[in-house]
């Protein structure tokens, strides 16, 4: 199932009613543990649309205390928490500067979605990680073999690509293959997941 959580009525939720501006480390850490809080929620894997939508302002310390604090909970080279996988929604240009920079500052990357459903990452991804997570998006689904053939690196080289991929939670791992996480499959498919 696609859970969604929209940032802005976390905020008022844990802040003040009034309130649509993420400035300030405490305020961004009270509106992380409410979405913590939703993620308890949900399960041990699930997709999940952060919206910030409603969001005016979005300062540094806050997107470090969202999004950079919320990511490194969940991916890992070792064993994650728990397998959640994000699509952030409703980025705005004034927003984008403070992302960037954490995602740049952790070395994170993460997938997000624009008005017109259309998806890309952000952040810190290396050129055949980005072409092989495009091609897996673009096939809506694929295996080893169509990003091993697709970008002419061997079998082995390729699967180690894409394991990379699913720990950084960018793509999503079934047996028989990786999905994008925010292409058009995660979108209409979401019962896949509990598969």
């Amino acid at each position: 199932m696609i859970n969604h959580i929209d940032v802005s009525s976390m905020l008022r939720k844990s802040v003040c009613e009034l309130y649509s501006n993420l400035v300030t480390r405490p305020t961004g850490a009270a509106v992380r543990c409410e979405i913590e809080q939703e993620l308890d929620r949900i399960g041990d894997r699930a997709l999940t649309v952060i919206d910030f939508s409603h969001v005016g302002l979005l300062d540094f310390s806050c997107a470090d205390e969202i999004v950079a604090k919320l990511l490194l909970q969940y991916v890992s080279t070792d064993a994650p928490r728990r397998e959640v996988y994000f699509v952030f929604r409703g980025i705005s240009e004034s927003h984008m500067e403070a992302i960037e920079a954490v995602l740049e500052r952790h070395k994170l990357a993460l997938v997000t979605q624009h008005a017109d459903g259309g998806t890309r990452l952000l952040g810190i991804i290396g050129l055949e990680e980005r072409r092989a997570w495009e091609i897996i998006s673009q096939l809506g689904a694929g295996a080893v073999a169509d990003v091993a053939e697709a970008t002419g690196l061997s079998r082995d080289a390729a699967e180690r690509m894409l394991d990379t991929l699913w720990r950084r939670r960018l793509l999503i791992r079934y047996d028989d293959g990786y999905v994008a996480v925010g292409s058009a499959t995660t979108r209409s498919e979401p019962q896949r997941l509990d598969a």
